[in-house]
């Protein structure tokens, strides 16, 4: 996957000849459009598909069958960014951390995330002239 980007096609639909009938594919880029030519958004409720005889498991947010261990996850992983903007500010926890910089989308009205601006065909700002 390809942060703001939709996925690149990775398996075309030829490429299911290839596998063994009953093979199952999961496409854990659905939402950014998937990766595999047949793939198509699925739930938790009806999640598979056949496509030539190849099982697709095509789950959009497919951690949401996991919520309580997926938020525990995310929580671990990103509330060192939080705690920095509370201690010392928006713009220059920005400017301090440039990993937390390239997880903004946003600022201001500003689309400040280049490849959510191709995707969309909107107008980009850099994250650090969006904060000036």
């Amino acid at each position: 996957m390809l942060p703001g980007k939709v996925a690149p096609m990775l398996v075309k639909k030829e490429n299911l000849k290839l596998m063994k009938k009953g093979s199952v594919i999961v496409d854990v880029a659905v939402d950014q459009r998937g990766c595999i030519e047949t793939t198509h958004p699925t739930t938790h409720q009806d999640p598979i598909f056949i496509v030539d005889n190849i099982v697709h498991y095509c789950v959009s947010n497919m951690s949401g069958a996991v919520p309580r261990t997926a938020t525990v996850a995310l929580t671990n992983a990103t509330i060192i960014y939080g705690l920095k903007i509370a201690k010392i500010g928006c713009e220059a926890a920005i400017t301090e951390d440039p990993g937390l910089a390239k997880g903004f989308n946003t600022y201001e009205g500003k689309l400040t995330n280049a490849g959510v601006a191709e995707a969309f065909n909107m107008e980009y700002t850099p994250i650090l002239e969006a904060i000036k």
